[in-house]
């Protein structure tokens, strides 16, 4: 499909499986032996995107990128003009490189063992099923989406991902970051005692993602997508972009998601167009099982106090989860410990490498669920039960269509008038 065709939303989500037939390479690169040549494509060749594939070439001297993709034309040119300084594992030629609406299609036809997958948020669960159906390993950026229809469709890719025998890997990179291991296992082999609560932060300023103005001839489709991440249909709000990392650990943590959460949130500084209709702050509180309660605090504002940290209670002592137990001996001591944004691709690599499968599509997929049903519960006003929220919620953010033109229009929601659907 090119940038201009578009296609009604239903189709579009299922020509992963209308295509899977072409994209026939088979298992026999996921079987690669160690030091074999992986063949790696960028789907969304943004800012993070970039960023993931300096990381995936600074983990192992093996990697190749030979084929990309962005929606936008110029956003794509300024990627391959970048990544072009990293040498010449850098493969891409322009009978490689993509845009369009359609171009994850085209990488995952190209001769790749891997997928990185680093579209906004909406696109998430589409471009992963596109992949495994495809036979691509994956390296899937957080969110794993938007809406419980997406979180769904993420699981349901990781099911069949491990029955093919292929690795997909998230970048919530704390899961692979020396100092947050020792520390939970130390916290889960009873450092301290049973757990009574907890809370998360990710507070601060957002400054890196300036909000963009809208230009003329833009339409819709295009400045939501230019400016994503000031629209819930494609961020699903900074609790869900950004803050699902430190929800992330807590769902490690305790070893599970929570069963309900009662939010409340606004929009109090960042009130200027360019910023959408997403809140700029959230205070969640989750219910675990077991009656623990955990306390979730996210705030993009500038000139503000800041703290990212997690923070447990339990009967013998407390943990930031990632350096001490106060009320025990543990210490963490760093011993050249590897950046876990390369840690994750290492992690990948190997497995792929090695034959041996590693699958973190449902930790991801559960720690955005949990971020979600708290977003849900700050723009209406209600307690979000888990169950309903996976089971019978018909939140589905997706447009009608995806083609570069008009969008319902958005509103910022008012709890108590915003209906949860």
């Amino acid at each position: 499909m090119s940038e201009q065709q578009g296609a009604s939303r239903r189709d579009f989500m299922k020509s992963a499986a209308a295509g899977a037939a072409v994209f026939a390479i088979g298992q026999q690169r996921a079987e690669a032996a160690s030091g074999d040549v992986i063949r790696v494509g960028l789907i969304g060749s943004g800012r993070r995107g970039n960023g993931a594939v300096r990381n995936c070439f600074d983990a192992s001297p093996d990697v190749r990128l030979v084929a990309q993709c962005d929606l936008f034309e110029d956003q794509l040119a300024d990627s391959r003009t970048k990544l072009a300084t990293l040498g010449d594992r850098y493969q891409v030629t322009d009978e490689t490189a993509f845009h369009g609406f359609g171009g994850y299609k085209q990488v995952l036809a190209a001769d790749v063992d891997m997928v990185i997958l680093a579209t906004p948020p909406a696109y998430r669960a589409l471009t992963l099923r596109a992949a495994i159906e495809a036979g691509k390993h994956v390296f899937m950026e957080k969110p794993a989406g938007v809406d419980p229809q997406q979180v769904k469709s993420v699981i349901e890719s990781g099911e069949m991902a491990k029955a093919k025998g292929l690795s997909i890997v998230a970048g919530t990179q704390r899961r692979h970051q020396a100092a947050y291991i020792e520390t939970i296992k130390a916290i889960h082999d009873g450092g301290l005692g049973d757990i009574v609560s907890a809370a998360c932060y990710w507070v601060g300023d957002y400054g890196y993602y300036p909000g963009i103005p809208r230009q003329d001839g833009w339409s819709d489709m295009e400045y939501h997508n230019r400016n994503w991440n000031y629209f819930t249909w494609l961020s699903g709000d900074h609790i869900v972009e950004q803050h699902v990392h430190n929800i992330d650990i807590m769902n490690w943590v305790l070893g599970a998601h929570p069963v309900s959460a009662v939010g409340l949130g606004g929009r109090a500084q960042r009130t200027a167009p360019e910023f959408g209709h997403i809140y700029d702050h959230f205070s969640v509180e989750f219910e675990y099982p077991g009656g623990i309660r955990v306390q979730s605090l996210c705030r993009q504002n500038s000139d503000t106090y800041s703290r990212v940290a997690e923070y447990v209670a339990g009967t013998k002592g407390t943990s930031d989860c990632r350096s001490h137990i106060k009320g025990s001996k543990f210490r963490y001591k760093a011993d050249n410990d590897v950046d876990p944004y390369v840690q994750e691709h290492r992690d990948l690599i190997a497995a792929i490498q090695n034959n041996e499968p590693i699958n973190k599509a449902r930790d991801v997929a559960e720690s955005t669920m949990a971020a979600i049903i708290g977003r849900m519960s700050a723009y209406s006003g209600q307690e979000v039960q888990w169950d309903w929220a996976m089971n019978e919620s018909k939140l589905d953010l997706a447009p009608p269509t995806y083609q570069f033109g008009d969008l319902p229009p958005v509103e910022v929601a008012v709890p108590g008038v915003t209906p949860l659907v």
